[in-house]
């Protein structure tokens, strides 16, 4: 079963940057479709942010984030990383990376999350 694994959150003032990463643990081998970022602030829904298909390295991002945030992926590692940069208070959230499993339709397994906090 393959597990992400969140960190790098943290604490930074408006306009900074920060990076998460994320990494797959267990079993990896032609398991993961694509690894995808979401976020969750307070009061508010978990909403889409990134995604980049583990196969061919094809991102998306949430309009929002486009233009600031980057994806990528280093497969030998089984990590994907976000690049955060001209961060916003709006940008304060739990992120959460989660795994689309080969063959499924939908991001099911999830990581514990990670705090980012953008002070203006």
């Amino acid at each position: 079963q393959v597990q992400p694994v969140e960190s790098g959150g943290g604490l930074v003032q408006a306009g900074g940057s920060l990076s998460l990463s994320c990494a797959a643990s267990g079993s990896t081998f032609n398991t993961i479709n694509a690894i995808g970022w979401f976020r969750q602030a307070p009061g508010k829904e978990r909403e889409f942010v990134a995604r980049i298909s583990w196969i061919s390295g094809i991102s998306y991002y949430q309009d929002s984030v486009k233009g600031r945030f980057t994806i990528s992926r280093d497969n030998a590692k089984n990590t994907v990383y976000l690049r955060m940069n001209s961060l916003q208070p709006e940008d304060t959230a739990v992120y959460y990376c989660a795994v689309r499993r080969a063959g499924d339709n939908q991001f099911d397994v999830w990581g514990q999350g990670t705090q980012v906090t953008v002070s203006s």
